[in-house]
Order: structure tokens, then C-alpha cells, then sequence
């Protein structure tokens, strides 16, 4: 076991992981056996762009890293024949609906409760080896099933326990988005919601989120938390990419959400993990709805990647990664990619119109060279 102290705990607050071992939990009040998969609201996108990229052909074997409602995955399924799907959620509402489908398309559906790093262990375990897989897919970002329920604390429309943890409750320890706003120091605070969230006025909001303690008073709820970013932000009005409404809360909330699952380094972990599973040939497809992760992606196709370093991004914090083993550096060094597109491919006007949460959307697909 290895022992990570996040620097942002002046309490000496630890985060203990097992390394390696490399998002999402299912409300009480949700019954797994009577969730029907066909009745979840949550539309892929872009899943005709994804299969045209990936192009699966007879016999292949995929993995699914994002399952959430299964639309790519059936995608994939219906598209060619005799294919099979490893399925991989960290949510447990999602692994659920998988094991659905995995009844519905028998012997072609392996369904996997996990995050990307414990991807590992979990292919070990079906005895799955390196470079055995022809294609896998990332449909990253929080899900419509996750915004849907308010004791996940991802929504800003519904008023919940500010949790925002991916795996609820299957890691207890696991600090929740209360917690850490109860906990971290003015400064680092400032830091995550300004790069993670990329907000302007970080600095007023952390400031008053920290003020706020002495009133002795701390933020649980959603509700508490969106209302103070608003006062903080002096209830300004914001426009989306379609010119919607805005509320100033919303990238403070995306902040917090990424590093409390620590979304960045499980991304940057599981592309390194991508390139050992892909057979050489085999495709893979991101989808990124962030400018951070995109990023991400983009630097390990180019191989802009050295000894697993992504600054100016803070992955030092909560920092679950692989920081410093040197074979997991000679492997990002010795990676090598092909794009299948020159640009990144984003979805058609009329997608957009359809489903907003395309809107910012961007395709990325290449292809294992060696």
C-alpha cells in the first residue's frame, strides 16, 4: 500500500491506494433489478463518427472504458457480428446495465466494475493479456444518469449532498466534495477551480468558500455551494456555446468533480494502459467534452508526453498516477500513434440542436503503429 499525501490538507488528511492498480456509485434508492437500460435517458455522442472510426469487423474484441448506458457499446454490437465488448464503468448504476445487456447479448458482453487504473486486474482476472485487444473507446465526462440523481451532487438544477464521488460509496474513505471544500487551504483551492474549472473568478470564490468556515458553517449541500459562487460572482449572466443561460456555479462544480475523482491522472494512466492492451493495428476513439482532457489525448498521440508530465496541469494533486515508475515513462517515450483524421472531428450543427451536451464534443481516433 502506498500512502499519497495530497498537499492541499493542513490537517495531514491522507489518501491511501494501492499502485498500480488503475468513474461512478448507484444511489440506494435506485433498484438494480428493476433499471431497465432501454428507459435510461443518456444519448451517445456522436456514435455514428465512433463506429465509422473504429469500424469493427467480425470476431474483434473491444473495450468500453465509459460504458454509462451502453449506446456505443450496443453500437458496436449490432454493427458486426460475433464482436465482444468488455464493458468498463466505475459507477455502479452503469456496471449494473451492463451486466443487463451482457443477458441480452450473451457471451459477447464482459461487464467490469472499476476505474481505469484497476483496468489491469480486471482483464488479469479474464485472463485477457497485452496487445489482445482490436479497439477501444472513451466517452469521458459526467453522465446524464449521473446529473439525473441528486444524492450524487454532480447537478446544479437539483439540490443534493454536495458528493460528486464517481464510485459513491465503494471506496468509504474517498473524500467527498464537502469534505475537501471543509479541508483545503484558500490557495489550492483557488488552483483547482482555476485551472480545473477555468474560471475567472476563482480567487473571489475561493475566498469566500473558505470564509465561509468561520461563520461555522460548511458547505453541504449543492444548493449552499451554488448560491455562494453566485454571490461571489455577483450573480453575473453567463452564455453557454449556444447562447443559453449560463450559472457562474457551473465550472466551480466541474472542478471539483474532476479533482475529486481525480479524473485527469486516471485519464492519463488509462491512454498509457490503451497502447499496452491495443494490439498493434488495433484503433482507439475519445470522445473529450474538456479542454484538459483533450489536451491530454492529444499530447499522447503527438508523443508530447516526457516522464508522465502534463504541466502546466496540476496533477500533483490527488495524485493516484504512476508518477516516476520508469517503466511506465519508457512506455509513454516508446508509444507510437497514428491519426486517423489530421483534425479533430466535432459533431454536425444539427447534432448539436438535437443534444446539446454535444456541444462541446471532440473526436479523437488513431491507431497503434507498434
Amino acid at each position: 500500500m502506498q500512502s499519497i499525501m495530497c498537499s492541499s490538507w493542513r490537517c495531514g488528511w491522507r489518501f491511501s491506494i494501492n499502485l498500480p492498480s488503475v468513474l461512478r456509485v448507484r444511489p440506494a434508492s435506485i433498484n438494480a433489478s428493476s433499471t431497465n437500460i432501454d428507459h435510461v435517458l443518456h444519448v451517445p455522442v456522436m456514435a455514428e463518427d465512433v463506429l465509422h472510426g473504429l469500424n469493427p469487423q467480425p470476431g474483434q474484441t473491444f473495450i468500453d472504458m465509459t460504458f454509462g448506458a451502453g449506446g456505443i457499446t450496443r453500437s458496436i454490437l449490432e454493427a458486426s457480428p460475433d464482436t465482444t465488448v468488455f464493458t468498463l464503468d466505475r459507477d455502479p448504476l452503469a456496471h449494473s446495465l451492463s451486466c443487463d445487456m451482457a443477458q441480452k447479448y450473451p457471451g459477447r458482453v464482459v461487464s467490469m466494475l472499476g476505474k481505469f487504473s484497476e483496468l489491469p486486474g480486471l482483464l488479469k482476472e479474464r485472463n485477457k493479456s497485452q496487445n489482445s485487444i482490436d479497439g477501444i473507446i472513451f466517452d469521458l465526462g459526467c453522465s446524464s444518469m449521473q446529473l439525473d440523481y441528486a444524492e450524487r451532487g454532480f447537478s446544479l438544477s437539483k439540490d443534493g449532498p454536495l458528493d460528486m464521488r464517481m464510485d459513491g460509496s465503494r471506496f468509504p474513505e474517498q473524500p467527498t466534495a464537502a469534505d475537501v471544500l471543509a479541508h483545503i487551504d484558500e490557495e489550492d483551492l483557488f488552483r483547482i477551480i482555476r485551472i480545473y474549472g477555468e474560471e475567472k473568478r476563482a480567487r473571489k470564490i475561493a475566498r469566500a468558500v473558505t470564509e465561509c468556515r468561520y461563520t461555522f458553517r460548511n458547505l453541504r449541500r449543492t444548493f449552499e455551494l451554488k448560491e455562494l459562487v453566485a454571490a461571489a460572482c455577483e450573480n453575473e449572466n453567463r452564455m453557454d456555446k449556444l447562447q443559453r443561460s449560463a450559472h457562474s456555479a457551473t465550472k466551480t462544480f466541474q472542478a471539483l468533480r474532476i479533482f475529486v475523482n481525480n479524473e485527469l491522472n486516471e485519464l492519463n494512466y488509462a491512454l498509457i494502459l490503451s497502447h499496452m492492451y491495443l494490439k498493434v493495428g488495433g484503433k482507439i476513439a475519445t470522445l473529450t467534452f474538456h479542454s484538459l482532457e483533450d489536451r491530454i489525448v492529444k499530447r499522447h498521440f503527438v508523443g508530447n508526453v516526457i516522464e508522465n508530465s502534463m504541466d502546466p496541469l496540476p496533477l500533483q494533486y490527488s495524485n493516484h498516477s504512476i508518477v516516476h515508475d520508469k517503466k511506465f515513462v519508457d512506455n509513454i517515450i516508446d508509444s507510437k500513434w497514428k491519426l486517423v483524421n489530421k483534425h479533430v472531428i466535432v459533431p454536425s450543427d444539427e447534432e448539436v440542436q438535437q443534444n446539446p451536451r454535444s456541444r462541446s464534443a471532440k473526436l479523437r481516433v488513431a491507431v497503434k503503429l507498434k
